[in-house]
C-alpha cells in the first residue's frame, strides 16, 4: 500500500506520540489519552493516506473503465490483500465491512444453520444483540474468578446442538486473553464453528487465523489506528460460499433480472453498494504501521504499562481491580466512594481521558456487581507519563471525595 500511495513508511516506536497529531489539547498541552480500547488515535501516515485517496487519487472502484478508476480498483484490492495478510489469510476470504459489529451481524444473519450459540459473560453488546435479533438461541459461558472465559465450563456446556461459539479474543473491559486455539478445538469437537471478536486483539497481538483454528474473525479498523466506518470479516472460504448475501444492491451480483438474481462469489457477495474506498486504503496503511513496530513489541509494551498501573492502583486502600494480573492493554477499576463518571470528569480537567461506564458490556457489569467501571486502555503512543498523570488525577479525586 505504501508504494501505491507514495507515502513514506512510519518511523514510530512504542511511546512515540510525535506520529499522532491528536495527542495534544487544543491549547497545545499534552493530552493523556487512555481510551484506546474505545478507539485509537491515528498516525499521520494514516491521515495522509486518507487525504490522498479522497483527493488526487479519488475515483470509484470496480465500475469505471477510465485509468484512475482502474488504479483505485487495483489499490482497493491491494488493501484487501494487505488486511488479509495482517491475519495470515487469503484475500478471497476477507470481506470489507463497516466494522466488527457489521461483521458479526453478517455471520449471525447469513450463516445457514441457525441454532444454539455459546457466548460468554464478558461479551460486548455487538457480540450479543446480533445473535438475539437473528433468532439464535443463546447460551452463556461463565468466567473464571480472575475474569477469563471459563473453557472448562464451555467444554461441559457444548453439545451437538451448538452451531456457533462466539467469543471475544481479548475482553474490552477486563483485558483477559482467550486461549483461542483451545476454544476452536472445543467448538469443533461438537461440530460448531468459532467466531472471534478480534477488536481488542488485532491491534496488540499477533493473529494467525489458521494457527488459531477459528472459522470467522471480526476486526474494526478504528481500533487499529485506522479510520472509522470500515472493518473486516475473515471467514473460511467453504463457509462463505455456503452463506447467502444479507444485503442486496450493486457490486454483489452476477446477473439481475426481475424474475431472478444470481450473486457474485465471496467476498464480493457480501459487499453491496459503493464501498468505503478511502477508508480501506487507510486500513491497509494502519496494518503497515502496526507491523512496522511489530505486534510482539506492542504486546510487550502494553503489558508492561498494565503491570505498572495495576501496581500503582493496588496501593490505594479500598480500590477494586477487575480482570487478571496479566491483562493485555486494559485496566478496569473502581475507586472507593467515587462513581466512575465523577472520576472521568475530574480527570478530564487534568487532560487525562479514560472511559467510564458499562463499556457496552451490561451483562458483565451485572456479573461484577457494579453499575460501571473506570477503564484505562493503552496504545502504542502510551507511556509512563500517562500513568503519572492518571495517578495525579486520581489522587486529586480522592481528596475531593474524602
Amino acid at each position: 500500500m505504501t508504494e501505491a500511495l507514495k507515502i513514506s513508511a512510519s518511523e514510530a516506536t512504542p511511546g512515540d506520540k510525535a506520529e499522532f497529531p491528536g495527542m495534544v489539547t487544543e491549547d497545545g498541552k499534552p493530552w493523556h489519552y487512555l481510551d484506546s480500547a474505545a478507539t485509537a488515535q491515528k498516525p499521520q501516515i494514516v491521515l495522509d493516506s486518507m487525504a490522498w485517496a479522497l483527493g488526487e487519487g479519488y475515483a470509484t472502484v470496480h465500475r469505471g473503465v477510465y485509468s484512475r478508476s482502474a488504479r483505485m480498483t487495483m489499490g482497493y484490492e491491494a488493501a484487501r490483500r494487505r488486511v488479509a495478510a495482517f491475519i495470515s489469510a487469503s484475500q478471497d476470504e476477507l470481506i470489507f465491512t463497516r466494522g466488527a459489529t457489521e461483521a458479526i451481524n453478517l455471520v449471525a444473519y447469513s450463516y445457514p444453520k441457525k441454532g444454539r450459540v455459546l457466548l460468554s459473560q464478558l461479551e460486548h453488546h455487538s457480540n450479543i444483540v446480533p445473535w438475539q435479533l437473528a433468532g439464535w438461541q443463546v447460551d452463556v459461558c461463565p468466567l473464571t474468578e480472575d475474569g477469563r472465559i471459563d473453557l472448562d465450563a464451555a467444554e461441559k456446556m457444548l453439545t451437538p446442538e451448538h452451531e456457533m461459539v462466539a467469543f471475544a479474543h481479548v475482553s474490552n473491559v477486563l483485558g483477559s486473553v482467550l486461549d483461542a486455539p483451545r476454544a476452536a478445538d472445543l467448538a469443533h469437537s461438537v461440530g460448531a464453528k468459532l467466531l472471534l471478536d478480534g477488536c481488542q486483539a488485532a491491534p496488540r497481538l499477533p493473529v494467525y487465523v489458521d494457527e488459531i483454528g477459528c472459522d470467522f474473525y471480526a476486526m474494526s479498523a478504528h481500533k487499529m489506528y485506522g479510520p472509522t466506518g470500515v472493518g473486516a470479516l475473515w471467514g473460511r472460504k467453504a463457509l462463505l460460499e455456503e452463506m447467502p448475501p444479507w444485503q442486496g444492491g450493486g457490486s454483489m451480483i452476477d446477473k439481475v433480472t426481475f424474475a431472478e438474481t444470481t450473486y457474485a462469489p465471496p467476498p464480493q457477495r457480501f459487499e453491496a453498494g459503493t464501498p468505503a474506498i478511502a477508508e480501506a486504503y487507510a486500513f491497509a496503511e494502519a496494518c503497515d504501521f502496526i507491523d512496522q513496530i511489530g505486534r510482539e513489541t506492542i504486546e510487550a509494551h502494553e503489558r508492561a504499562l498494565v503491570r505498572q498501573l495495576r501496581e500503582e492502583l493496588g496501593r490505594i486502600q479500598g480500590v477494586r481491580l477487575f480482570g487478571p494480573e496479566d491483562a493485555l492493554g486494559i485496566v478496569s477499576f473502581e475507586l472507593p466512594g467515587v462513581h466512575p463518571h465523577d472520576l472521568g470528569t475530574i480527570l478530564d480537567e487534568e487532560n487525562v481521558a479514560i472511559r467510564a461506564g458499562h463499556h457496552c458490556c451490561q451483562p458483565l457489569m451485572d456479573h461484577l456487581g457494579v453499575p460501571g467501571t473506570a477503564r484505562a486502555s493503552f496504545g502504542v503512543y502510551s507511556d509512563e507519563s500517562d500513568i503519572a498523570a492518571l495517578m495525579r488525577g486520581i489522587d486529586r479525586t480522592l481528596k475531593i471525595f474524602a
